[in-house]
């Protein structure tokens, strides 16, 4: 690796692209912005980061078939913000949301380990990579169908997100990414793929939401956001194959175009449908 740049600047577009996703729940609403909130952005200088950094080919392929299992935690996480703030005590709502991001980063942690050491020791062990990712997917879309089965409202917000939050969401997005490259860069694929979708957008949207908007949009959020993880997953499991085939870049577009319209589109028309009966 060429020193430092290959590691700072992949982090820094997924910081610049962190920042540029438009603050579309506070817009839209949580069904359409949840989904537009969810398509592969961040994941997308991380794989090209990966790749160029990885010792060979087979750690690229490592890692991205890591990021749905990646990604299914981060669905967890997200549901926990729907299951947990109603069993919380009537606390003020900073210590409501102190408690909340505590929790639910410490319930992450404790199961992105689990998944690291549980992934290597299954690769190691003969099970294709690619079958640990492809089951990874499907999880996720079992988990946000159920999420999303029961209709819970999902209102746009009525105030704008504070320009603070959205420096954090850059600034967090930009040390996943750098810290995913590294470890690609040092032979830890796994860690890698799960490192690269660290939940940084995801809690500090729910944390901005959360002190802007209130409770009730961050919570009609979470469903559609958990079946919209998806389309990360189908991004790095597609990458896999557009990379090598067609060059990082044009694969990276086509592995973009692919998980969006395999995974984002359908489950906009599912959530489209199913909301228009109420």
């Amino acid at each position: 690796m060429e020193g430092w740049t290959e590691v700072l600047v992949p982090g820094f577009f997924a910081g610049l692209v962190a920042m540029a996703v438009p603050a579309a729940i506070e817009r839209f609403g949580g069904l359409t912005g949840g989904l537009l909130g969810t398509v592969p952005s961040t994941i997308v200088p991380a794989a090209i980061g990966i790749r160029g950094t990885a010792p060979d080919e087979a750690l690229f392929v490592a890692s991205m078939a890591m990021v749905p299992a990646g990604m299914f935690l981060n669905a967890v996480f997200l549901w926990l913000w729907r299951v947990l703030p109603p069993t919380l005590p009537p606390w003020p709502i900073i210590a409501r949301l102190a408690v909340m991001v505590v929790l639910s980063l410490a319930v992450w942690l404790a199961l992105a380990v689990a998944v690291v050491q549980g992934g290597e020791r299954l690769i190691l062990g003969g099970i294709p990579a690619m079958a640990l990712g492809l089951g990874g997917t499907l999880a996720i879309v079992v988990l946000g169908v159920v999420a999303c089965w029961r209709y819970v409202p999902a209102p746009p917000g009525a105030r704008s997100v504070p320009p603070w939050m959205h420096l954090c969401r850059g600034v967090l997005a930009w040390a996943a990414i750098a810290s995913a490259v590294w470890l690609s860069s040092v032979g830890g694929a796994v860690a890698a793929g799960i490192v690269s979708i660290f939940p940084a957008i995801f809690v500090t949207t729910m944390v901005a939401l959360w002190l802007s908007q209130g409770e009730a949009v961050q919570a009609g959020a979470v469903g559609p956001m958990m079946l919209g993880s998806s389309s990360v997953a189908a991004f790095a499991l597609l990458s896999v194959v557009t990379m090598p085939t067609l060059g990082t870049a044009t694969g990276a577009v086509a592995a973009w175009l692919g998980a969006v319209c395999t995974t984002s589109v359908p489950a906009w028309l599912w959530l489209r449908r199913d909301t228009a009966s109420h």
